[in-house]
């Protein structure tokens, strides 16, 4: 049973590949509020879109608005189409002025934003919509939300009932399990310091649904974490986020090589 609940985990955590719809262009969204609860005016179908997240670029690729893409960032691997597009930074440190000069219509920002790039682009004269989803469910909002904007709600209508059908087959099966039946997972997003993701993250709510118990469930947001409160809590479970920024996979290096977490079940 035990080793059923790890695979199925797994699978969840895993990537979920979109699928591509064709365009058919909707009446403007108007006034929408968006991931940081602003309200912005979407006064017609946006043509030219910057993408400052691989996560916000994801979702304009699976409904179909490749073309509509002027924009990503230096991250932005997936698809493989998104690896062309022209780079106007990486996720924190957006180039404005590389930004203006594709001449956006749109551009879709996220919660780090906020206090730098959004407010610069605004200043400017450039929609920015904002997604920050913390769970499963907000992942799918910004879906519908996006294709409200894009004129694209029949592809998103879509794409979210395929999604959901794909998180209730596994959660149907997890939503039961006792917590013995859970496996410990300590889920790292950074090594130096030792960082990992609490309550209120959509990282979180994957573990949880997925059948795990976060060991970092009694911490909120993403933040820091005591080597020796991990070890004490002995993961049985260890997934480690690699290719942030420059870093590429020094967390997985750091978790294989710290011998302090030799005597965890998940090592």
């Amino acid at each position: 049973m035990r080793k059923h609940i790890r695979y199925s985990l797994y699978i969840a955590i895993a990537s979920i590949p979109f699928i591509l719809f064709s365009c058919n262009p909707q009446p403007p969204a108007g006034n929408i509020v968006d991931g940081l609860g602003r309200q912005v005016t979407i006064s017609a179908i946006p043509q030219r879109i910057v993408s400052l997240a691989p996560s916000n670029t994801e979702i304009l690729f699976a409904l179909g608005l490749r073309d509509k893409v002027v924009g990503d960032t230096e991250y932005c691997n997936y698809p493989e189409a998104a690896k062309i597009k022209p780079k106007v930074g990486g996720f924190s440190t957006v180039d404005i002025e590389k930004v203006v000069s594709l001449r956006p219509d749109l551009v879709l920002a996220t919660q780090i934003h906020d206090k730098t790039a959004i407010p610069a682009l605004e200043n400017l004269g450039i929609t920015v919509v904002a997604l920050t989803p913390g769970s499963l469910n907000e992942v799918l909002d910004s879906i519908k939300l996006v294709g409200k904007i894009t004129g694209q709600d029949k592809e998103a209508s879509e794409l979210v009932k395929v999604l959901s059908t794909r998180i209730k087959e596994i959660t149907d099966k997890t939503q039961k399990l006792s917590p013995d039946q859970r496996p410990r997972l300590f889920y790292v997003t950074w090594h130096d310091p030792l960082m990992t993701a609490g309550t209120g993250t959509l990282s979180n709510d994957v573990i949880s649904q997925a059948g795990g118990q976060n060991i970092a469930s009694d911490i909120t947001g993403d933040k820091a974490i005591d080597l020796e409160t991990v070890i004490n809590r002995d993961p049985e479970v260890i997934i480690v986020s690699v290719g942030m920024g420059t870093g590429e996979d020094l967390p997985w290096q750091y978790i294989k090589s710290e011998s302090r977490l030799k005597n965890t079940q998940a090592i």
